[in-house]
């Protein structure tokens, strides 16, 4: 279902950038200042919103990946604890896992899986910016 949501996000941005493009000609023919600097902006803002879908696009991919091969491998984190009803962390138990799973991180530096399950552990805790360092982490390790 996910690569459904993925080709449909594509589609949209091909469209989303031929209008941005049709809007910046047309702001272009009017010919005053403002539509003119109108027209450069579309120019420069839309190709750079497509790079940044772009890369959360390449991000998710090797997200996935990871998880599926670490999930394969038997290797992702158990739910040890009582979870919320939303799926996160109890908050009692949080600062121990991610310490835990830190220690287990640092002491393995190389290994992509154990900063990947880190990264696991701080998305349940709701740490998602400090989920997302580590999984991207985990996609640099598991590249060299």
């Amino acid at each position: 279902m996910s690569r459904i949501g993925v080709a449909l996000m594509a589609a949209a941005l091909f469209v989303y950038l031929a209008v941005t493009v049709w809007l910046a000609v047309m702001f272009f023919a009017v010919g005053t200042p403002i539509s003119v600097g109108m027209g450069v902006a579309l120019i420069v803002l839309a190709p750079l919103g497509g790079w940044a879908l772009v890369r959360e696009m390449q991000f998710g991919f090797a997200a996935d990946r990871l998880g599926r091969t670490l999930d394969a491998e038997g290797g992702m984190p158990e739910a040890e604890t009582e979870l919320t009803p939303s799926g996160r962390i109890a908050r009692a138990d949080v600062e121990p896992l991610i310490a835990r799973y830190t220690a287990a991180a640092e002491a393995e530096p190389a290994d992509w899986r154990a900063r990947y399950r880190l990264g696991v552990v701080q998305d349940a805790a709701g740490r998602r910016k400090d989920a997302r360092v580590s999984i991207r982490e985990a996609i640099r390790l598991s590249r060299a």
